[in-house]
């Protein structure tokens, strides 16, 4: 959730269901509306909407950042690219070979409009597993082409608002609002230390959500540099809060700053020597288990902490095709770590969309046929890393700005001895939650 701010504005955004994808005849609300929002009706709105018949080769698009100064997310095009090999050594999609175009985004806008402008160039059929925050800047260009944007991170509003967005998560909403409701118990005071961006605008509301649902009084929103080299000022800042207001109740300070949490934590650590009681809490995306280990594992600065995530922790059997996959592809390659929310996000999204060209038979696969078989009410199963997952247009977070988000569950671990646990059997739906947050 990280990121400068643009110049315009972009606001963020056991087995479970039946695992078999399933279709119906009649056009869902989504599609006519995604038709009145492309302003020109289906099928008569210019831009190249790709595609392959026959044998032909089926192209889509990944992006994420690389090598920038904030967030960086190279496992998700690695994935993508090893998803590729993996598939074409098993005969492809459908006997069609899977082209996979990687686009770095750059943490930047003019960069995510570039993406775009190469998928539409390229004639993609969809963008696949991706993480940008400027959607702004690549929405349009995928709208104009009517090409579907599958399995996005979560990081804009406008991911769970295009009727051309199927997300597969419920994005930074349901995981702040679920820890939230986690922290409304245990914690005295709370402190969010989150980017000063137009994207973390947004985080504030969704983290009292869940605070207040429980009871709780709202967070106090510290924001900080997303790229800083260390953030001394403002873990004393948190502490010096929780010394004011903690009543005897010892605080919580929630750092939500993606790749520079853990340059927060280091910073977290020494300036909480004297103030052994405040815990810490975050969301996965922000920490994960190689970042705990880095960090000292039990003896670090994470030990006890509380961490949100939208899917089954690492360990869990339902991964077992995704280790398959980076064991017989991406062994060795240190950007495709099995325990990374941006890693297994491009897994499940490239799981749906090999449904969608299932569910397309010998047919064309190009960006209109997918998209529509996605709007037509396919429901595609995740092997119970998801609830099933159908897309419409009017779903039950509408009031609050949130048509498009349909997974809304979020898991619960808890760092013990170094390792990412569950703190909770199961997943938490926070539907309601969500729908009591001040985001519109």
């Amino acid at each position: 959730m990280t990121g400068r701010r643009p110049t315009r504005s972009t606001l963020p955004g056991g087995p479970r269901g039946r695992s078999r994808a399933i279709r119906t005849g009649a056009l869902s609300a989504g599609a006519l509306v995604a038709c009145a929002a492309l302003a020109a009706g289906c099928g008569v709105v210019p831009g190249a909407t790709g595609g392959s018949g026959g044998d032909g080769p089926i192209t889509v698009m990944t992006w994420a950042p690389q090598d920038t100064g904030a967030t960086n997310k190279p496992g998700m095009p690695a994935l993508a690219q090893a998803y590729a090999r993996w598939v074409n050594a098993q005969g492809g999609l459908g006997g069609r070979k899977l082209n996979v175009l990687t686009c770095n985004d750059h943490n930047d806008s003019v960069a995510a409009a570039k993406c775009a402008r190469r998928a539409v160039k390229e004639k993609a059929v969809a963008v696949v597993g991706s993480y940008s925050q400027y959607a702004d800047s690549f929405f349009p260009v995928l709208e104009g082409a009517r090409i579907p944007y599958i399995g996005g991170y979560g990081l804009t509003n406008a991911e769970f608002t295009s009727p051309l967005s199927y997300p597969v998560n419920g994005g930074q909403p349901a995981l702040l609002a679920g820890l939230g409701s986690t922290l409304a118990g245990p914690c005295g005071p709370v402190t969010l230390v989150r980017p000063d961006t137009i994207a973390g605008d947004q985080l504030p509301a969704l983290l009292d959500s869940g605070l207040v649902s429980g009871g709780h009084e709202r967070s106090h929103d510290q924001r900080a540099a997303e790229d800083a080299t260390a953030y001394d000022d403002q873990s004393a800042q948190a502490l010096a809060r929780e010394e004011r207001t903690g009543g005897g109740t010892p605080g919580c300070v929630v750092p939500v700053l993606g790749d520079r949490t853990g340059t927060f934590m280091d910073s977290f650590r020494r300036a909480r020597e004297d103030h052994p009681g405040v815990r810490t809490a975050t969301v996965l995306g922000s920490v994960d288990q190689t970042t705990v280990n880095a960090s000292g594992g039990a003896s670090g600065p994470y030990e006890g902490a509380y961490v949100t995530g939208w899917y089954p922790p690492a360990d869990d059997p339902a991964w077992a095709g995704m280790k398959e996959l980076i064991k017989e592809q991406a062994f060795g390659d240190n950007a495709v770590d099995a325990a990374d929310a941006g890693v297994q996000t491009t897994w499940i999204a490239y799981t749906v969309f090999k449904e969608v060209v299932d569910s397309l038979g010998d047919g064309e696969v190009s960006a209109d046929t997918v998209r529509r078989a996605l709007d037509d009410g396919l429901e595609v199963g995740t092997g119970g890393l998801t609830p099933a997952l159908r897309w419409t247009f009017a779903d039950k977070l509408a009031s609050v700005g949130f048509p498009r988000l349909v997974n809304a569950e979020v898991t619960l671990q808890v760092v013990r001895d170094g390792h990412l646990t569950s703190a909770r059997e199961g997943a938490v739906d926070t539907t309601r939650t969500l729908q009591s947050a001040n985001v519109v």
